[in-house]
């Protein structure tokens, strides 16, 4: 979060109002985040190929925008231009007011954000108990009227924020841009050439390298295939996990300010189906007891039931099945992108 004041206040009110206001949206789920210049990742991180980055950087102020933090779309390429609007009627403050309008853009040089947006406007006074907004907008550039004085204006857009303090003089129209510099990222999974179906794949996103030290706490938890999510500029790590056993990979990307980010993780895993059978080929036995192990004893899945699925990353393994109080148990393997069934024989 970024905090710049404009004029009156000073150093101490904008640190003391950015300390209210963190602790304000902390309690409304917004997120802020403070992204310095990072390193580039490796050229190659095993598992995870990204894609080119398209501009997400509308060129119109008409074009639909994603709203919310992790969006089910967002067009990588420009609408097609609208008609020539209209200019908006000036607003006009009553006595002792001024008219605020307030816009936001990717950066310096950046086309202007279209749409996502979500305003907030504090009073620069710090008054007793919980600071709340006086107003709140969620449109592209929207125009407040507000008594003359002091004012701390938030902008987020997706986990993208930045925050200003503003000094409105009476009878003036002033108008403000705000530099956010975010981009999407977007991710699939893949098991060789074939695409991983969503609903099978969720991705976790972290801040900075996964081989930086510091905060590895996600900001963005369950991501699913298609999602663009949008973030502040910068390096981040990816957890992808195929399935809920061990079918896991970790990746690094680079996010680009107004542009939208494709990344496709490569698992080596297939999906085994378990059964226990009486004769190879035979019917499956129901009410059976499953545990998976590792060839070093460690138990990595148990499930009840006649074909329990389980998604594992290729190696070898040891399935072990109970039924009637019989156990049995058959080692086998996982090759990726080979999904099979693994009979297990009811004899000892």
């Amino acid at each position: 979060m970024g905090i710049a004041a404009t004029s009156v206040g000073g150093a101490r009110l904008v640190l003391a109002v950015g300390f209210w206001l963190l602790a304000y949206l902390a309690e409304s789920n917004a997120q802020f985040f403070n992204i310095s210049p990072l390193p580039r990742p490796p050229q190659e991180v095993p598992g995870q190929t990204p894609g080119p980055a398209q501009n997400i950087a509308p060129p119109n102020n008409n074009r639909p925008a994603p709203k919310g933090q992790t969006l089910q779309s967002l067009p990588p390429t420009a609408a097609p231009p609208p008609p020539p609007a209209t200019a908006a009627p000036p607003v006009i403050a009553p006595s002792g007011h001024a008219s605020l309008t307030l816009s936001a853009r990717f950066g310096r040089d950046l086309p202007q954000i279209t749409g996502g947006l979500h305003w907030r406007v504090y009073p620069g006074k710090i008054e007793q108990g919980a600071l709340r907004p006086i107003k709140e907008d969620r449109g592209t550039s929207p125009t407040v009227t507000l008594p003359a004085g002091l004012y701390v204006v938030h902008v987020g857009f997706g986990l993208a924020s930045t925050t200003r303090t503003v000094q409105l003089k009476s009878g003036e129209a002033q108008r403000e841009m705000f530099d956010i510099s975010a981009g999407g990222l977007r991710i699939e999974g893949k098991v060789g050439d074939a695409r991983i179906p969503p609903g099978q794949i969720t991705f976790d996103i972290y801040r900075g390298s996964q081989f930086e030290p510091g905060d590895k706490r996600p900001i963005v938890q369950a991501a699913q295939t298609g999602d663009v999510v949008l973030v502040p500029e910068g390096t981040y790590h990816i957890i992808s996990n195929y399935g809920d056993v061990n079918a896991m990979v970790r990746s690094d990307i680079r996010v680009q300010a107004g542009k939208l980010t494709d990344a496709t993780v490569t698992h080596r895993a297939a999906v085994i189906t378990l059964k226990l059978v009486n004769d190879t080929g035979g019917e499956a036995r129901a009410d059976t007891q499953w545990w998976v192990l590792t060839p070093g004893g460690d138990v990595i899945k148990e499930s009840t039931g006649a074909f329990p699925r389980v998604i594992l990353a290729e190696g070898e393994y040891r399935a072990i099945a109970r039924n009637d109080n019989q156990s049995y148990e058959r080692v086998f393997k996982v090759v990726t992108g080979v999904d099979t069934e693994i009979e297990v024989l009811a004899r000892h």
